[in-house]
This record gives structure tokens, sequence and C-alpha cells, in this order.
């Protein structure tokens, strides 16, 4: 065996450090010793217990991980928790504000049957907030038309809703109830 690669079949991985950090989640503060590896959706789950957000790919590739942070929508399987310090996270438990009232697109949800199994449920509502927000702050899709006035709000219809919300998906193929509940709560 070649000298240069004796005992690397062994070799323990680099170590990160912890960190404290404080992460404002659903309205409250956490500080918290965070490794520099740890993604926010371990974090979100196993720290703090809201278990909303779900593990599917584990690659930003399902939404099923979604959440808000500053009010933009995240895939929280990719994000670090470190790099989140000062930032606020908004899981589907926090949508409801108080916890006496459902968030309207709660509320849609639930009024349209917009689930099946419910696994994906919390990704795409808080993807339908972001959504809804995104549109309303002018922030063009795929399929938004070229000629609307830049920086408008971007009016929402089947297909922008089905471009927007494309990056969650729902293996129990719900798309229609979901997109129904989204047009129920377009302002």
């Amino acid at each position: 065996m070649d000298s240069q690669y004796e005992g690397t079949a062994h070799a323990s991985p680099p170590q990160s450090s912890p960190s404290q950090a404080t992460l404002r989640v659903n309205g409250k503060p956490h500080t918290l010793t965070v490794d520099h590896r740890r993604v926010l959706l371990d974090l979100l789950r196993e720290d703090l217990g809201l278990a909303g957000a779900k593990k599917g790919c584990d690659h930003g590739q399902c939404g099923a991980c979604t959440v808000l942070v500053d009010g933009r929508r995240v895939n929280s399987c990719l994000l670090l928790a470190v790099t989140l310090e000062g930032c606020e996270i908004t899981t589907v438990e926090g949508l409801a504000g108080d916890g006496e009232e459902l968030h309207p697109v709660q509320r849609a949800f639930l009024e349209r049957d917009a689930f099946q199994c419910g696994y994906c449920t919390p990704g795409q509502i808080c993807s339908a907030v972001g959504v809804l927000a995104e549109a309303a702050a002018g922030h063009p899709s795929h399929v938004t038309d070229p000629r609307a006035p830049s920086g408008e709000p971007v009016p929402l219809d089947r297909d922008e809703i089905r471009e927007r919300l494309s990056g969650n998906l729902c293996r129990c193929g719900a798309y229609p109830r979901i997109a129904d509940a989204v047009e129920d709560v377009i302002p």
C-alpha cells in the first residue's frame, strides 16, 4: 500500500465545536448549544419538540420540511441552524399565533379537506403562506406574464398557485384540493 494512504481508512472525521445560538422560533427566543453541522429541521424536531415539519427526502426536494424564515419559505433540512441567529422562524405550529384561532390557510386546508395522509400538510401550509406573501410583494414565478408590471402584486390564478407550490410534493395526490384551499384565502 502506498504510504500516503496508510492509516486514512480509520481516520476520525474532523470535529465541530458547538456554538451558543439564540433562535427566535414562533415568536419566542430559544438559546441553545448547537453543533455547526446541525440542520434547522433536526433542531426544531429534536430539541424544541416541534414535530410539524417532517423529514421527507432530507435533500430539499419534497418540501415536507418547509418552514418560514423571516417570512420566506425555506427547506429546513438544508439550512444550518447556526446561520439563523437573529432570524424569525415560523413553523406550522406558530402560524395560529396565540393558538386560539387557526391561520386562514390552516382553516382553508381543513374546510377543503386538502390532505389525505397529512404527512406533507405542514410543509404545504407553510409554503402556501409563503406563496401568498411572495405574490403580494410582486415576486414573479416561472408562469407570471412577463408583461406584468414589475414589483406589483402578482395575481394568483390556478397556474400561478400550482407553479409556486410545485416544490411541495404530496404522495397522496391532494393537489386539486390544496390549490382550492389556497384560492380560498387569496385576498
